[in-house]
Parts: C-alpha cells; structure tokens; sequence
C-alpha cells in the first residue's frame, strides 16, 4: 500500500480516470482499490467521471474498423483531390447509414482470455 500520495499522483490518477477505459478492471471505481488505500480511494472518487467501452469490444476498436472498411470500400484507390476524398467518404458514410451497417465483434472473452494467457497470473 502507498503511505502518502503526493498531488503530482492525485492529478494523473485524475487525468486518467476522467478518459474512456480500455481494460476491463478499469471500468469502475474499484479498480482504484488496487492502488490505493481506501480512505484515498473515497477521496478520488468524488471528482473523477468513469466512462464504459461498450459491452461487446472497445469503442476504439470499433472505429478502427470502420475505417477500415471506408478505405477497403471507397478509398482503395487514388484520389484526384481532397474534394473528391470528401464526396467518397460522404457518398460512403450515407450508403453505411442506410444500410444501418454495425460492426461484428468476433473476438470474445474466450478467445481473449486464451489469447492473452501469458498476461494473467498462474
């Protein structure tokens, strides 16, 4: 456990927990329980936001696909100027949305955990 906790610490605890989480124990004040002890985790939590990713994969990942897809389907190809670019991704953007298009997460916490073995503690 941490003795004291300077105000440099407290800031970047901050700072960090106030942006999106990508890992599943950062989700939720608790996750602070494993820094901190508890009286300096009640103090934190009364000014930080937490933000959830989605249920299924991390928002990120999500849009990382997306643009994947815009570049497979519409920029896979050279463009004569930035104009052109802009029509394609809005001529994209309206056809995705029409279709309602969502993105299939496959990966899940099966395959993860397996994935990611070497990570957990034996």
């Amino acid at each position: 456990m941490v003795d004291s906790i300077s105000d440099e610490t407290v800031r970047r605890v901050l700072k960090k927990t106030s942006s999106p989480g990508r890992s599943l124990n950062t989700h939720t004040p608790a996750a602070l329980y494993e820094v901190f002890p508890p009286e300096e985790v009640r103090r934190l939590t009364r000014k930080p936001e937490f933000h959830s990713t989605p249920k299924r994969g991390s928002w990120l990942n999500m849009v990382e696909i997306e643009f994947s897809v815009l570049s497979r389907q519409r920029l896979n190809r050279r463009l004569p100027d930035i104009e052109m670019v802009q029509r394609e991704v809005e001529a994209w953007a309206r056809k995705r949305n029409e279709a309602q298009a969502t993105v299939e997460w496959r990966f899940t916490s099966a395959a993860a955990r397996d994935w990611l073995k070497r990570l957990y503690r034996q």
